[in-house]
């Protein structure tokens, strides 16, 4: 690289730290640009590996996208701001990561609970262990890549910029968005997944200031809706450890998008939200909604 290139350069690192809409942009494309085109290969290959050998190749792949996006956003947060990655520190993974995935897994199975006490579970059976590794794959691709997209890049940015709320309600109408992209989308699904996960994935970093709670809470929800309960999954058909299909009206059940279109999803995700930014706003993490300067 000859000195005028490197001078360049040197420039552009500069305009990116200095102006977060410039931040915004170089952190959330190349991240989403890997996590699109991952999963196009990712099931492109799949189709030419034997059916027994699947789940072993979306394991051993999904790891290798994982970790492909933690170095990314590591390397962007370290160049472009100088700093340690402090939310996704090493000390405290384990612990947060753990609570996350309990809560998760509790959250979901607790909206199962009201349907089945509801009378809305309409036929429930073994489906069997070959389907875990597969769904637990797909849960930790989606727990990683979406969470460091969404939390890390696009909320964490525009909250420096613009705040708490306004980064909360940007971060969650793009998550809903990004949703629809789906198999089986809808519109009350679309809202639904943007006001329940988009709004406490979010308020979870908030409240903790890492990463990697978010990240468990995406994988215990998800794993536990495909991986254990076999039910739809934003739109996309699942196979569990068991199978349940829902019967009733779709603004309890869902419908085609799965129980994440469900009000009782977003009730009892809403709820869990509130708690966490409660305790947000009183360890003076909620920063105020004031329109500062992209600088």
């Amino acid at each position: 690289m000859n000195k005028e290139s490197e001078q360049h350069l040197v420039g552009f690192r500069r305009f990116v730290s200095r102006f977060s809409i410039a931040r915004l942009i170089v952190f959330s494309v190349p991240l989403f640009a890997i996590l699109v085109v991952s999963q196009l290969l990712m099931q492109s290959v799949a189709h030419a590996v034997p059916v027994s050998a699947r789940p072993l190749w979306w394991l051993a792949s999904t790891l290798l996208y994982a970790a492909a996006m933690l170095w990314l956003y590591s390397f962007q947060v370290r160049y472009f701001e100088h700093r340690p990655v402090s939310e996704l520190a090493p000390h405290g993974a384990a612990p947060r990561v753990t609570a996350g995935i309990i809560v998760g897994l509790g959250l979901f199975s607790s909206v199962l609970a009201f349907l089945y006490l509801g009378g809305y579970v309409d036929h429930a059976q073994f489906g069997g262990f070959a389907g875990l590794t597969t769904q637990a794959s797909a849960s930790l691709g989606a727990a990683v890549g979406e969470e460091l997209l969404f939390r890390g890049a696009i909320f964490r940015i525009t909250e420096e910029w613009l705040g708490t709320t306004a980064a909360l309600i940007i971060s969650a109408v793009l998550f809903g968005a990004a949703h629809g992209l789906n198999s089986s989308a809808t519109l009350i699904g679309v809202i639904a997944i943007g006001l329940e996960a988009g709004v406490l994935l979010a308020i979870a970093y908030s409240a903790s200031r890492s990463l990697w709670l978010p990240i468990g809470m995406h994988f215990g929800w998800n794993f536990s809706e495909g991986g254990l309960f076999g039910t739809t999954v934003s739109g996309g058909r699942s196979h569990g450890l068991v199978s349940v299909t829902l019967e009733g009206p779709v603004y309890l059940t869902g419908g085609a998008f799965g129980p994440e279109a469900s009000i009782v999803a977003l009730a009892a995700c809403l709820i869990v939200a509130t708690a966490l930014g409660i305790y947000s706003v009183r360890r003076r993490h909620w920063r105020p909604w004031l329109l500062r300067s992209a600088a």
